[in-house]
C-alpha cells in the first residue's frame, strides 16, 4: 500500500543578511527555529535554546523565523514589529523583550517594543512597517514549503527534528549520536514515497538470485519447514511459506480493509460522483485482463488462473509516478490510489470466492457468530484494540479451518474496527493544559520526579480520544505491512528458477498473464471510464489527459503482490506456479516501461475544463479530492 511523504526538509537555506543569526558564520551545527511571540511552547523553548547556546558556544549558529499563530492578530502584529527592527542587534533585543517581558504576550509588551523601535504612531517609518510585514510573509512561506504545522518547530543542519524540545533531546540529536542517525534514516526512507516499491523489487531480486544459487535448494526447504503449536491432543502446524501467505498477509489486508472502509466513509470514494471515474477504471481493468486470460486459455488445468492478471501492485505503480515528478500531475496518481482501492476490493471477493478450499460449514458457522460479536462489540462502544485483537484471532482461525482464505478475516475485523466522533479538541487542550499547570505547580516538591502516576493516565486518556481506534489501527501497522509484511511475502514467493525446462509446454500460460497485464488492464482502464463518461456516469477531471490516463493504465498492470498471491492458490503445480510467477514478472517489467514511456511527456495543453455543475445545477464531483 502507499504511505503519505511530506517534506521534512529546510525549504529556504540560511542567508546571512537576511536571516536573524546569533552565532560563528562557519558554524559545525546550524539550529533554525520557526516560532511565535504568542506561543507559549516557544516562550518555553527559548529557554533550551539559551541553554544549547551556552553549551555549544561558537559551535552552534541559532537562527530565528517568524510563523505567527494562526488567526492571532497579536501574534501577527508582534511578529512585525520584530521584524521591523534596522539592524541583526536591535532585532535580537526586540525578541528577547517579547518572550520574556510577561509571563504571557501582551498588548502592552507589543506596545513597548513598538514605540523603541518606533513602527507605531506619528513617527512611524511606513517603509520600515512594510519592510516587517514583507520578512513576515516570506518567513511564513518558508514555514509552509518546509513542512511546518507547529510552532516550534526545529531544523538542524536544514533537517527537520520532531523529537521532544528539552535541551537534552536536542543536544543529542544536533551531536548525531547512531540511535539518532539510524532513526532519521529510518524516517527518511520511510517518507520517500517509492521506498516500499523499492524494498519489494530488492527483496524480490534477491529471492530470484537465491533460487537460482547453490543455496538454492535449502532456500525453497527453509520456507516448505513445518512450524505451529501442539495443545494436548491437538495439534496445528503449516509451513512457513503457509505462515506468510496465510498468517502474516492478513496484517496486509486488515491494511487494506481499513483504508478501503476510510476511501469510502471521508475518502475519495465517499461521494458517489467523485468515485464513479476511478471505479469504472479499476472494474475495466479487473474485468477486461480476466476476460483475455480466458480467451486465451477457455478451459483445462489453468482455466483456473483467470484471477492473476486482474490485480495491480499499488506500490509500484505509485513509486514511479512518483519518480517522474512533476511530469505526471498529482491528481493522476489520486485517481490511481483510488482505483487500486476498488481494486483491492475486487482481488479480496475473487480470492474469497474462487480461490479458496473446500468449505466446513461448522467452523464457517463459528466465523459467523465472531462476526456478529465484532458487531455487537463496536455497537457497544467499545474502543479498546484488545477486544478486536482477540476475536480477530479466533475469527482467523475459524475462517482458515473453514475452507476460506485465513487473510479475509483481516478484511472483516477491519469492517468492525470502531471510528467515532471527531474529538473536541479545544476541550481537550484546556483539560491537558490544566493538567500540565498543575503538575508544574507542584513540580518543586520534594521528592518529585516529573509528572504523577493519575497525571500520566489522564494525559494517556486524552491522546487516546484525539485519534480513532480505526485510524490509529492504520497508523500502527501501516509501517509493519510496507516494510515488513509485504517485504517477507515477496522473499518468500518470489524466488523463480531460470530453468528453461520449466517453461517448456507452459508458453500459454506465460503469454494469457502477460495479455492480461500489459495489454489487458490499459485497455480496460481507457474503455470502461470512457464508457462511463459516455453515458453520463462519470466526469473525466481535466487535471490530466487521455493519454496519461493510458499511461496510469499501463503502470497499473504491475501485478507482482497480489499477482503472486493469487497465482500461489490457482497453480497447485510448483512447475505452473514458476511459470506464472515468470510471466507477471516480465509482464509487469514490461508494462512498467510502456507506463513510463507514456507518462514521460508531461501534459502541454489540459483537456478543456468541464462545467461545474451539471443540467439540475448539482455540483459535478471529480476524482482529485484528497
Amino acid at each position: 500500500m502507499t504511505h503519505a511523504a511530506e517534506t521534512n526538509r529546510l525549504d529556504r537555506p540560511v542567508a546571512p543578511g537576511f536571516d536573524h543569526i546569533l552565532g560563528s558564520a562557519q558554524p559545525d551545527l546550524t539550529l533554525v527555529e520557526y516560532g511565535s511571540y504568542a506561543c507559549p511552547y516557544c516562550r518555553a523553548a527559548n529557554e533550551e535554546v539559551a541553554k544549547l547556546r551556552d553549551r555549544f558556544g561558537v559551535r552552534l549558529r541559532y537562527v530565528f523565523r517568524q510563523r505567527p499563530i494562526q488567526d492571532s492578530d497579536i501574534a501577527r502584529r508582534a511578529a512585525e514589529v520584530a521584524e521591523a527592527a534596522p539592524d541583526e542587534a536591535t532585532f535580537w533585543a526586540a525578541h528577547v523583550k517579547l518572550m520574556t517581558r510577561s509571563a504571557t504576550l501582551t498588548e502592552d509588551d507589543v506596545a513597548a517594543v513598538a514605540a523603541q523601535l518606533k513602527v507605531t504612531g506619528p513617527d512611524a517609518d511606513s517603509a520600515t512597517v512594510a519592510r516587517g510585514r514583507a520578512r513576515v510573509k516570506a518567513d511564513v512561506a518558508s514555514a509552509g514549503a518546509s513542512g511546518v504545522r507547529v510552532t516550534p518547530t526545529f531544523f538542524i543542519n536544514g533537517r527537520r527534528y520532531d523529537g521532544p524540545w528539552d535541551e537534552v533531546s536536542l543536544a543529542e540529536a544536533m551531536l548525531g549520536s547512531l540511535g539518532h542517525r539510524v532513526h532519521s534514516a529510518a524516517v527518511d526512507f520511510a517518507s520517500w514515497a517509492p521506498s516500499t516499491g523499492v524494498l519489494l523489487l530488492l527483496m524480490a531480486i534477491i529471492a530470484v538470485a537465491i533460487v537460482n544459487s547453490p543455496l538454492g535448494p535449502g532456500f525453497t526447504a527453509f520456507w516448505e519447514a513445518p512450524f505451529g503449536f501442539d495443545f494436548a491432543e491437538a495439534r496445528f502446524r503449516m509451513s512457513l511459506l503457509h505462515w506468510v501467505n496465510d498468517g502474516l498477509l492478513t496484517i496486509f489486508f486488515l491494511l487494506v480493509g481499513l483504508e478501503i472502509k476510510r476511501e469510502f466513509t471521508v475518502g475519495r470514494l465517499a461521494n458517489r460522483r467523485s468515485a464513479a471515474f476511478a471505479i469504472a477504471a479499476a472494474l475495466g481493468g479487473m474485468a477486461v485482463p480476466a476476460g483475455l486470460y480466458a480467451l486465451a486459455i477457455p478451459a483445462g488445468a489453468w482455466g483456473h488462473g483467470w484471477g492473476v492478471p486482474m490485480a495491480t501492485d499499488t506500490a509500484f505503480a505509485i513509486a514511479l509516478i512518483v519518480m517522474l515528478g512533476k511530469r505526471v500531475p498529482v491528481e493522476l496518481r489520486v485517481f490511481l490510489t483510488a482505483a487500486s482501492i476498488v481494486d483491492d476490493i475486487g482481488a479480496i471477493v475473487v480470492v474469497a470466492v474462487f480461490y479458496s478450499g473446500d468449505l466446513q460449514w461448522s467452523y464457517l458457522a463459528g466465523a459467523a457468530g465472531i462476526v456478529v460479536l465484532l458487531w455487537l462489540t463496536n455497537r457497544s462502544g467499545v474502543y479498546r484494540a484488545m477486544p478486536y485483537a482477540l476475536l480477530g484471532i479466533a475469527l482467523w482461525a475459524c475462517i482458515h479451518a473453514g475452507g476460506l482464505h485465513a487473510t479475509l478475516a483481516g478484511v472483516l475485523l477491519a469492517l468492525f474496527i470502531p471510528t467515532r466522533p471527531p474529538p473536541n479538541l479545544n476541550a481537550l487542550m484546556a483539560q491537558a493544559n490544566a493538567i500540565l499547570s498543575a503538575e508544574t505547580q507542584r513540580g518543586q516538591e520534594v521528592l518529585r520526579h516529573g509528572p504523577s502516576t493519575p497525571a500520566l493516565r489522564a494525559l494517556d486518556a486524552i491522546h487516546d480520544r484525539l485519534e480513532s481506534p480505526a485510524d490509529r489501527t492504520l497508523r500502527a501497522i501501516e509501517p509493519w505491512s510496507s516494510f515488513v509484511v509485504l517485504p517477507v511475502f515477496a522473499l518468500a514467493n518470489a524466488g523463480v528458477a531460470l530453468a528453461t525446462g520449466v517453461f517448456a509446454g507452459r508458453e500459454g500460460l506465460i503469454g494469457a498473464i502477460a495479455l492480461g497485464l500489459v495489454v489487458g488492464k490499459p485497455l480496460g482502464f481507457m474503455a470502461v471510464p470512457a464508457l462511463a463518461v459516455w453515458t453520463g456516469i462519470a466526469v473525466k477531471p481535466p487535471n490530466y489527459s487521455w493519454r496519461q490516463l493510458l499511461g496510469a493504465g499501463a503502470l497499473a498492470g504491475i501485478g507482482f503482490t497480489m499477482s503472486l498471491f493469487i497465482a500461489g492458490q490457482a497453480m497447485p503445480s510448483a512447475d505452473d506456479f514458476a511459470a506464472a510467477k515468470f510471466a507477471v514478472f516480465g509482464a509487469s517489467i514490461l508494462s512498467a516501461v510502456i507506463g513510463v514511456a507514456l507518462l514521460w511527456k508531461p501534459l502541454a495543453v489540459a483537456d478543456p475544463p468541464v462545467p461545474e455543475t451539471d443540467a439540475t445545477g448539482a455540483p459535478y464531483g471529480h476524482s482529485t479530492v484528497g
